[in-house]
């Protein structure tokens, strides 16, 4: 393992101190905890916060900022952050309309924020939670709600932020976060296993003709592999399997998140992404402005995440806003 780091303890530490330093115009860190918030919150909005496990970078640091998220509670290298940590994020940010928390569907994710939740609520603060899956490869067709939150999670993060910037009941907001969940489906493709920054070690293996499909973005074992192939053979294999979950079908409009797991370049993004929007315009599909680049990323392993989220005007109109989050842009 290649890192440019310096102790293996400080991973987490260093990198906030850097991701502060770059972006103070926007974001700061909340002092004695865990937790980078927005510097363009609003006092008479609902505030959308996110907590993740470190590692993930630009995730879920990078969307904080206006129409994204106003704080995210970040834990170890890939490890939930405490109750603690969440309920500091809450706090932060609450106003009279509420907090709304958005959880990835892993284990300790959600034990740890339906925790700081009921802190909150118990300290009178007004707060709910929307759990959130999209990996079509973690659980049947039918079992939506035991799926793994995935990279197509990013679509939460813009549209249902940004549509409670613009002054919508808490409830409104919760419609709009399980609107776009259920419309989100997403499929990861891994070519090269990446490595723990801490121990040094492979997350898994990969024979050298093969890819997985299906791997979760803590490198979770994958549904199932096939020999490494064109960008185009590939997309055919991804895109099917996307528009049969849903179903997505002709007439839909859908935006597309083409995401890079960490050393996938941004060539051979742009050259899936073709693939792509050919296949969709094939079954009749529009794809609306897609969002291509490294957002959720597990360190060097190499892959794409395709994900797509059907869209109708409002949340286009989310999709689109302007934000100056560090780590989003169409």
């Amino acid at each position: 393992m290649k890192k440019i780091i310096n102790h293996p303890d400080h991973i987490v530490k260093d990198t906030i101190e850097g991701f502060v330093k770059a972006y103070n115009d926007r974001i700061e860190k909340l002092e004695g905890s865990q937790v980078v918030v927005s510097k363009d919150r609003k006092d008479d909005c609902v505030s959308v916060i996110i907590g993740n496990g470190s590692g993930h970078e630009p995730a879920c640091i990078g969307f904080v900022g206006k129409n994204m998220l106003a704080a995210n509670a970040y834990g170890g290298i890939f490890a939930a952050p405490s109750p603690d940590t969440l309920y500091d994020a809450i706090e932060a940010t609450h106003t009279e309309k509420g907090v709304c928390v958005l959880i990835s569907n892993h284990a300790g994710d959600v034990i740890n924020s339906k925790m700081a939740m009921d802190m909150a609520q118990d300290d009178d603060m007004v707060c709910k939670g929307v759990i959130l899956y999209d990996d079509i490869a973690s659980a049947p067709k039918g079992e939506e709600v035991e799926r793994r939150g995935t990279a197509g999670t990013l679509f939460n993060y813009k549209i249902t932020s940004s549509y409670a910037a613009e002054g919508h009941s808490l409830d409104d907001v919760l419609v709009m976060a399980e609107k776009v969940r259920d419309n989100t489906r997403t499929l990861t493709v891994a070519t090269v296993p990446g490595t723990s920054p801490i121990t040094g070690y492979k997350m898994f293996e990969i024979a050298d003709d093969e890819i997985e499909i299906g791997m979760g973005v803590h490198g979770e074992a994958a549904a199932h592999n096939m020999k490494i192939d064109t960008a185009e053979a590939i997309a055919k294999v991804m895109c099917a399997k996307l528009i049969e979950d849903k179903p997505y079908v002709s007439g839909d409009e859908v935006a597309v998140l083409v995401n890079g797991c960490g050393q996938t370049t941004y060539m051979e993004l742009l050259i899936f992404y073709k693939e792509v929007e050919k296949l969709l315009a094939e079954a009749g599909i529009k794809a609306y402005k897609p969002a291509i680049g490294n957002f959720i990323t597990t360190q060097e392993m190499g892959g794409i995440a395709l994900a797509f989220c059907k869209v109708d005007e409002e949340m286009k109109k989310q999709w689109s806003k302007e934000t100056n989050a560090p780590g989003f842009k169409l």
